[in-house]
């Protein structure tokens, strides 16, 4: 004769697992209650998940932006000035008085 699920489980109906053992009550599947764990919670109506953060992107953009900046303008500039100087001396070679001045190349 086989038992009841009441009489293995012990008194209140718990599930039995696969292999016939004890599965734990919701919460503690396969083991022991641990000890020690504290959690904490905060109703979602107390939360502000955007509170002073307009003013923190400013001041934190602010800080970023001139802790880099002596890094990447500086190279940026000269490079702007070296392009602009082709560009304008490429034009005035190709132009008529670029082509008179130099004649066949450029000295």
């Amino acid at each position: 004769m086989r038992p009841t699920q009441t009489l293995r489980g012990g008194g209140d109906s718990v599930p039995i697992g696969k292999h016939g053992k004890f599965l734990g009550n919701w919460g503690n599947f396969g083991g022991m209650k641990q000890k020690g764990i504290v959690t904490y919670g905060i109703a979602p109506n107390r939360q502000n998940p955007l509170a002073g953060a307009a003013h923190d992107a400013v001041f934190n953009t602010w800080r970023r932006f001139s802790s880099q900046v002596l890094y990447w303008a500086p190279p940026m500039i000269a490079g702007y000035y070296i392009i602009n100087w082709a560009i304008e001396r490429n034009h005035y070679l190709n132009s008529k008085q670029g082509r008179a001045e130099f004649g066949g190349g450029e000295e």
